[in-house]
Formats: C-alpha cells, sequence, structure tokens
C-alpha cells in the first residue's frame, strides 16, 4: 500500500534526511588510505547518535539475508555494488568506496547513498560516478507531478545505456517514509508512461546503481549481503530521498 504524505510528514522527513546528509558527511571525511571500514561506520553512528535518530540498517534482516545487518552503514568497496559490510578491511590508494546510509528520527526515515574515491582516482572511476550521478539527477528530474515510475526508470536507464553501464536487475529504488523500505518499487529500468502515477506527497528513495562492465548480473558473497559485479568491474551507487511535490521535486536528504 502507498502511502501518501501530508506537508507536515514531508518536512519532519527532511529533517531525517539532513542526519542522513550529516552521517554521509561524517563517513566521508574519515575515509583516508589506511583507514578501516568500520570506522567509517563508527563515524556516522556518532552522528545518528548526537542526532538522537536510530539507523534502519541495523538489525536490519530482509527475506534474502541469512543473518541482521551489523551495522549502521553499508560500505562497498570497488567491484562491490551495494550492501557491503564495514569491517576490518583498509582502504588503499585507488579504492572506489560507496557509503549507504539511512536514519529513522521522531517516526519517519531518510535513506541515501554516495560515492567516492580514496587517495588518488582512476579517471574511469571518475566517470562511472559522474555517469551514475547524472542518472540520478535525470531520475529527480524526472520525479514530478503528473508522470509515471516509468519515466524515473527510463530517465536513469537512458544514461545508463549512453554511459554503457550495467545495473543489477533485482534491484532499484523504493517507497520511503515511516519504514526504510516502503511501495512502491522503483525500477532503474523501465518505459515512460508505466507504472505508478507520481502524486504530491509521494516519497520515494531513488538510486541508481552503476556497472563500468556494462552487464547486469551480479553475485552475492558468502556473508549473504555483499553484490559484487561478475566481471570484477567497478561500481557506484548515489542515491537520495525525495518527495514529489506540486513545486517539483524536493530532495529531502541535503545537508
Amino acid at each position: 500500500m502507498v502511502e501518501i504524505k501530508s506537508d507536515t510528514a514531508l518536512e519532519a522527513m527532511r529533517e531525517a534526511g539532513r542526519v542522513v546528509a550529516n552521517a554521509l558527511a561524517a563517513a566521508r571525511a574519515a575515509a583516508s588510505v589506511g583507514v578501516r571500514l568500520r570506522d567509517l561506520d563508527e563515524a556516522a553512528r556518532t552522528v545518528l547518535t548526537e542526532a538522537g535518530a536510530h539507523s534502519p540498517f541495523l538489525g536490519y534482516r530482509p527475506s534474502f539475508a541469512p543473518t541482521p545487518f551489523p551495522a549502521v552503514i553499508c560500505a562497498s568497496v570497488n567491484d562491490a555494488v551495494v550492501h557491503g559490510i564495514p569491517g576490518d578491511h583498509r582502504l588503499r590508494d585507488g579504492d572506489l568506496v560507496s557509503i549507504d546510509c539511512g536514519a529513522k528520527l521522531d517516526g519517519w526515515t531518510g535513506d541515501a547513498a554516495i560515492s567516492f574515491t580514496v587517495g588518488t582516482p582512476r579517471p574511469a572511476d571518475l566517470e562511472l560516478i559522474a555517469a551514475t550521478q547524472q542518472a540520478l539527477d535525470a531520475g529527480i528530474a524526472a520525479a514530478t507531478v503528473g508522470h509515471r515510475l516509468g519515466d524515473i526508470a527510463h530517465a536513469i536507464s537512458t544514461v545508463a545505456r549512453k554511459a554503457g553501464c550495467g545495473m543489477p536487475t533485482d534491484f532499484g529504488g523504493h517507497g520511503i517514509g515511516r519504514q526504510m523500505h516502503e511501495d512502491p518499487h522503483v525500477p532503474n529500468w523501465g518505459r515512460p508512461g508505466r507504472g505508478f502515477p507520481l502524486r504530491h506527497g509521494l516519497t520515494l528513495a531513488i538510486e541508481p546503481m552503476f556497472m563500468a562492465g556494462g552487464h547486469n548480473d551480479y553475485r552475492t558473497d558468502p556473508d549473504g549481503w555483499t553484490l559484487r559485479t561478475t566481471d570484477g568491474s567497478r561500481a557506484a551507487h548515489i542515491e537520495h530521498t525525495i518527495a514529489i511535490t506540486e513545486d517539483g521535486p524536493r530532495i529531502l536528504t541535503l545537508p
């Protein structure tokens, strides 16, 4: 069931989104060569705690997962697409890192992700991140009253095809509000003019995940969580929580 949020609820979600943005900024600031991924998790955890927010990631266990998720961020490095568990891996020069984070504050949720490089960047990684950002921007621009979910999906997939990137076929964005994952599913592939109609008060997490090798297949690590490219190519993941409004799309996960 799709819940349409009131303007008051949108303001509450904006505050949760602000916490997410600050937590992501803290994790990125902590990232440097030699730093453990669990240190990035600690940096984000501190921001959530100080804001009085809770993590919707910590302890989350969807049907595919063998164990509850043990952290407040997903930290995916190089060929890891999404859902990486932040452990003792130490960042190396040139690593491509994607951090996904959520926050629940006063009963409302925000969810966002960033991708960046550590140390000396590879030009191809910067191009991959830029293409993923372009896809997110295109998806958000299509998220207007009177359009449909297929318009968002088509905008994202058009950028993917132009960039020669693949995207994991079973994963995409989602509705968000009182819970992190709500209806509707927001695919990254689709046809314009199809799908759920976009209305004022609909809140969505839009999240393109680009795989540089151009394939859509992926594999799952033995931990049951981490998704990796099958060809070893690198991946990027960028996400915002947005609200559909009469005045245009509103990004809720900004600082």
